[in-house]
């Protein structure tokens, strides 16, 4: 009774107080409360209690559902009876609501139906048990009928703790009965009151697919029910759902399975057609519009196998989703959209047409189907080209409501891209061009020109640009030649120079390609002084271009320095930001790629001038003002440097330009050590001279390291590990760098893995931690031969070992995939010779390993992490065999058989040994994965499994 009234005065605080304090004090109470023992007893007594408020109701009926679900193990075997017999007594106690209370004692009888076989519950099972008690107490049917509707949903929910085997035994039992459920809802169907909610139901029971035969139910009362609803002037929703269920259940993957669904489907198609007329009806109710919408669309996505083959009654329903795709409102529109998808690769791609046999009569069978749809879709593309218009009030739209709008465009856009696969591109370019044709047609002189339609039809150019051929001579240079006419709106502007950016193959392509190239860059630098938008649409063009065109545009090299020198300084009409500054570097670097070796070295340090100059400035003005400059005053120019690095092919001038600008990185390196910015900057810098100029940096690749050798005993910077990552990647075989190669890794990892001790530090640093790991796997790939010589690899290893529990995502996929490269290292022709350093590091602590991926495996990481440990206890088990059997037995013996029964542990070993026996990974997956769902099941039991395994303390002593 104590503890009732501190639930009641918990919830009144909640729900009451003033105070923010008071109430998360009380919340997290309540929390706690939630997963005590006693919650059981409480929430009972006070959903029995007439005196409870509702919020005293929903409180408690969430409880006990919760505890059910998650916790129903904590209870003794005995005690199903009577809290069975109590959550019957509650379900006809709320028979009239509330509603809410209502649904939580249903899911809380549902989760105990899924816990206790049919045999155990007794008077039949559950359908049967539900079927006697509306028999017997027929004025309670609303609370038994929500029973039935909840029942095969949670078929599917994990969140209760069940075991697999559990689950798919209620599976099968609810399959076995469901007949009798059907005739429970249709003798319900008398009741008028009722009818919406047996519908429910019954929508909620065909999900559980293909139980029933498609020719009985073409005949069962339900389904009569639902359909003639169509007909009524107000349009049930839950008929809707039902009739939406029944198109899924009768869906065909392929042909064969047509005759078995085709009762149904003859029931189900002249219904739903009849309703085609009130697709557009002005007069209808829009959420009935879009009801029957979703119908059709339905149709579309369960039948487009029979779609496909073109045949007239398959084209009523094409024509019909076109009516649908043509209505004004976007959210009923896109419902076709998957539809239209899935029916282009069907048409499209060569498997849907291996049963006609030999090419010839492949090809022919997929030109006459393509035919057959040629005009669906190009009323499709007129249909939603049109939908991509920006609204007259676009710049009064909320920010949700614009990036809502950005994303309308984005599916019209993929789309088109559909309709181009059919149709060719070149096709769907000049229905494309047509519309855009008639846009500039009524362009006047006045200011007030709608620019929109315009641009809506250039979107819809550039959305299929990958698609129209670079021989395409009809109506590109037409399009290329409109361009300069158009006016300077910011967003017809900022389509126009996406548009040039899109078709930049074509333009290097096409004959008369060259003489349109002025008049687009003049557009390109107009998109650069309009706004930002434009800007950094014109920006990512002009990379494209010259990516594109760079050797048409080599002669024109002065002038192109000229805009990029205007856009780099920051001239004031220009609205470059530095981010889209960074395609302009990489637009005149491909460009001087092209250049001979001579020309490419001026060209190269004429480009990297405007971000040297600054750079030198602020070393000349004394370590004092370099060590307190914000790292944005010199990131914006490193930046741009190593992007001119990355993206200059020309391995000896890159080589050359580091060698010169060392004077500016050293001191930049010394005095800004601590800063992350800085050092990220320009260690990527250095990694792309590294990957352009390869072996040709030798000199300063040694004085580099050197440097980050020295910082990183101080500063513990990722970045440095990443750097050294690069460069072993390109040295690490080169005999003549393995000593200070050697000493690199050597420092780098022994400074690691004293900063790195206990898993508290792991947590704090994950950034060095991935960084640190990636680097050891990149050893092993390209310098095995001194990496595992190393004293570092048993330290790594250890390390490794404490950090391996660590949440964070990225740094624990770096450790499991190091140790899964280790373990691997037989796959690698490299690797075999040192197997028995390797083995002589392992094996000792192989044991201890084994039990901390099981323990990752069985709660200590995410779920989300266990593809990853998986794959590296499988690697550990297929290296070692019979041994790691041995281990990983011992490991799993420690957990108690209430939380893991001996069966669910001996087909985990089973799969254990599969895999060590060669068998593929996939085929081991189920047992493995069901292991840790066993072990996850409730917090109970994953308290019980971590607390047997222990991971988080084995990993304190490492192996001497």
């Amino acid at each position: 009774m104590e503890l009732q009234n501190t639930v009641k005065e918990a919830l009144s605080a909640l729900y009451h107080h003033p105070d923010d304090a008071v109430r998360m004090q009380a919340d997290r109470w309540l929390q706690d409360f939630q997963r005590t023992i006693d919650a059981w007893q409480v929430a009972d007594n006070l959903l029995h209690d007439p005196a409870s408020n509702q919020e005293t109701l929903i409180f408690c009926s969430q409880t006990l559902r919760s505890k059910v679900q998650r916790d129903f193990e904590e209870l003794p075997s005995e005690a199903f009876r009577p809290l069975r017999d109590s959550l019957n007594t509650l379900l006809k106690s709320f028979h009239k609501g509330p509603p809410k209370v209502r649904t939580q004692i249903s899911l809380a009888v549902a989760a105990l139906a899924v816990h206790v076989a049919a045999e155990d519950w007794g008077d039949g099972g559950i359908i049967n048990w539900i079927r006697e008690g509306m028999n017997f107490h027929p004025e309670f049917l609303p609370s038994f009928l929500e029973l039935l509707r909840v029942l095969p949903e949670e078929v599917l929910n994990y969140k209760i703790a069940v075991r697999p085997d559990r689950r798919r035994q209620f599976e099968n039992e609810l399959a076995s009965g469901m007949e009798m459920a059907l005739n429970v809802l249709t003798a319900c169907l008398n009741i008028n009151e009722l009818t919406e909610q047996v519908l429910e139901a019954f929508a909620s029971w065909l999900r559980l697919r293909h139980r029933i035969p498609a020719s009985t139910l073409a005949s069962h009362p339900l389904v009569f029910t639902a359909l003639s609803s169509l007909s009524a002037d107000i349009l049930s929703e839950a008929s809707v759902n039902v009739i939406s269920e029944l198109i899924h259940y009768t869906a065909v993957r392929n042909l064969g399975e047509v005759a078995s669904q085709m009762p149904l489907i003859q029931v189900i198609v002249p219904r739903v057609m009849s309703q085609k007329t009130q697709l557009l009806d002005p007069s209808k109710d829009e959420e009935d519009v879009k009801a029957i919408a979703r119908l059709f669309a339905d149709m579309g996505d369960a039948y487009v196998e029979l779609i496909a083959t073109g045949s007239d009654e398959s084209m009523l329903i094409v024509h019909a989703l076109l009516e649908v795709c043509s209505h004004p409102e976007f959210d009923i529109a896109s419902m076709t959209f998957n539809f239209w998808h899935n029916l282009q690769i069907i048409l499209t791609e060569r498997d849907s047409y291996v049963a006609y046999g030999n090419e010839a009569s492949i090809e022919a069978e997929r030109s006459c189907r393509l035919q057959v749809f040629r005009s669906s879709y190009e009323s499709l593309v007129s249909l939603t080209s049109v939908k991509v218009e920006y609204p007259q009030d676009y710049s009064e739209l909320s920010r949700e409501d614009q990036k809502d709008f950005k994303q309308t465009r984005y599916a019209v856009a993929d789309v088109l891209i559909d309709a181009a696969l059919v149709l060719g591109g070149d096709a769907t370019l000049r229905i494309l061009y047509v519309k855009l044709v008639e846009a500039v047609s009524c362009f006047g002189n006045n200011e007030h020109t709608d620019w929109r339609p315009a641009e809506a039809a250039l979107y819809g150019i550039r959305a299929i640009s990958d698609y129209v051929s670079v021989v395409e001579g009809e109506v590109m240079p037409q399009v290329m030649s409109l361009l300069p006419k158009l006016p300077h709106q910011p967003q017809l502007l900022q389509t126009v120079c996406l548009t040039i950016g899109a078709y930049s193959k074509w333009l290097d392509a096409a004959p008369s390609g060259l003489s349109f190239l002025p008049a687009l860059i003049d557009i390109l630098v107009s998109g650069m002084s309009m706004s930002e938008d434009s800007a950094a649409a014109a920006a990512l063009a002009f990379r494209h271009i010259c990516d594109y065109c760079k050797k048409k545009l080599r002669g024109s090299l002065d002038g192109l320095f000229q805009i990029y020198q205007r856009a780099v300084i920051g001239e004031t009409a220009f609205k470059v930001s530095a981010e889209d500054s960074l395609n302009l570097v990489e637009a005149l670097s491909m460009v001087i790629t092209e250049l001979p070796s001579e020309h490419a070295k001026k060209a190269l340090e004429a480009l990297c001038l405007p971000d040297v100059t600054p750079l030198q400035d602020i070393i000349n003005q004394g370590p004092l003002v370099l060590g307190q400059k914000p790292a944005r005053d010199l990131t914006v120019h490193i930046d741009r440097l190593a992007n001119i690095f990355r993206h200059v092919n020309h391995p000896e001038a890159v080589a050359d330009a580091v060698q010169r600008l060392w004077p500016i990185f050293k001191p930049i390196f010394d005095l800004r050590a601590w800063d992350m910015r800085s050092m990220e900057s320009l260690c990527r810098a250095c990694k792309n001279a590294v990957r352009t100029s390869k072996t040709l940096m030798g000199v300063t690749v040694g004085v580099m390291l050197e440097e980050i050798q020295g910082l990183y005993k101080q500063h513990h910077q990722p970045c440095f590990l990443y750097l050294s990552s690069e460069v072993i990647k390109m040295f690490g075989s080169d005999p003549s760098c393995t000593d200070y190669l050697k000493n690199l890794i050597e420092s780098l990892f022994s400074h690691t893995t004293c900063v790195l001790t206990k898993i508290q530090d792991f947590t704090s640093r994950p950034d060095i931690v991935d960084d640190c790991f990636l680097l050891a796997s990149r050893c092993i790939r390209y310098c095995p031969q001194l990496f595992f010589s190393s004293p570092v690899f048993p330290s790594l290893v250890d390390c490794s070992m404490i950090g391996i529990t660590v949440q964070h995502r990225e740094a624990s996929k770096s450790i499991l995939n190091f140790l899964s490269d280790v373990f691997d290292l037989a796959n690698s022709s490299q690797g075999k010779g040192y197997l028995s350093i390797r083995d002589s590091v392992i094996i000792p602590r192989g044991a201890i390993i084994t039990r901390l991926l099981i323990g990752a495996l069985t709660g200590a990481l995410p779920s989300s992490r266990l593809e990853t440990v998986t794959y590296a206890l499988l690697a550990l088990v297929r290296a070692y065999r019979v041994q790691a059997l041995e281990w990983a037995k011992e490991s799993i013996s420690l957990i108690p058989s209430t939380a893991v029964t001996e069966v669910e542990k001996s087909r985990f070993l089973k799969a254990l040994s599969d895999a060590a026996s060669g068998a593929a990974i996939n085929g081991v997956m189920i047992p493995i994965e069901e292991l840790s769902e066993v072990c996850r099941r409730n917090r109970s039991v994953q308290e019980i499994v971590q607390g047997a395994l222990r991971p988080y303390e084995l990993n304190i002593a490492p192996v001497s």
